[in-house]
């Protein structure tokens, strides 16, 4: 037996048993769902059509969770403008699950069991059981057993005064005592430092260069040359005699 009913302006068609999933509808996990909308019922080769919906026929439903759909992109674009932009959107939508179709003269009801557990929960533990790691509910997390107390310590024997104990505890107190720190080495007396000085070798001094021999006699064998008179023109002395004349 099935039937076509109408919510959130689409039409389904179900059967008892069957997981549907519809547009965001009220109501909290594990309440009851009714659809009134029924548009056709069919029962093997017997088939109802409403007028527009069949009198009498109502699908019932469990209401499993709300949650939001799967992610769609809009993508909005104006040519030769530049104008481009993307966005997101994932609707409300309402799991039910199908548990009775009734009719006029005929009824279906779907005798399992009612499963609340939310899609979320269900990839978690797919994820998991895929990884080989045991799932747990959050908040059903097994507490851990507390910590051991730490053991008492032991009591420590008494000491005897035999001299057996004594010798016991000797090399023990002797390996505990902290040793002395090395001394450090004398310096040596000055007089050692000062026959090492005496008896390394002196350094020789630094020789002056010398000047350049030839330079230096030929500037003194060189006399003093005077300095050279400027002679008279003579073209304007002749001149002047015959301006005389």
């Amino acid at each position: 037996m099935y039937a076509v009913i109408k919510t959130g302006g689409k039409q389904y068609r179900v059967k008892a048993g069957d997981l549907l999933v519809v547009e965001k509808l009220g109501g909290e996990p594990g309440s009851t769902i009714t659809f009134d909308e029924v548009l056709m019922l069919g029962d093997g080769a017997g088939v109802t059509i409403g007028a527009p919906i069949v009198a009498g026929a109502v699908v019932e439903g469990a209401l499993i969770e709300t949650r939001k759909g799967e992610k769609i992109k809009v993508f909005k674009k104006i040519r030769r403008q530049g104008y481009r932009r993307t966005g997101g959107h994932r609707q409300q939508e309402t799991v039910v699950r199908v548990t009775a179709i009734t009719g006029v003269d005929v009824s279906e009801k779907w005798d399992g069991e009612i499963d609340l557990t939310p899609k979320s929960v269900l990839n978690a533990r797919a994820r998991a059981l895929k990884d080989g790691a045991e799932w747990e509910a959050p908040g059903t997390a097994a507490k851990k057993a507390p910590a051991k107390k730490a053991a008492a310590p032991k009591a420590e024997a008494p000491v005897t005064d035999t001299p057996v104990a004594e010798a016991a505890a000797a090399p023990v107190a002797e390996a505990h005592t902290p040793k002395a720190p090395a001394a450090k080495a004398k310096a040596a007396p000055k007089a050692t430092a000062e026959a090492a000085e005496a008896h390394a070798p002196e350094a020789p001094a630094p020789k002056a260069k010398a000047a350049p021999k030839a330079k230096a006699e030929a500037a003194e064998s060189a006399p003093a040359k005077a300095p050279a008179k400027k002679a008279a023109p003579k073209a304007k002395a002749a001149k002047s005699d015959g301006d005389d004349a």
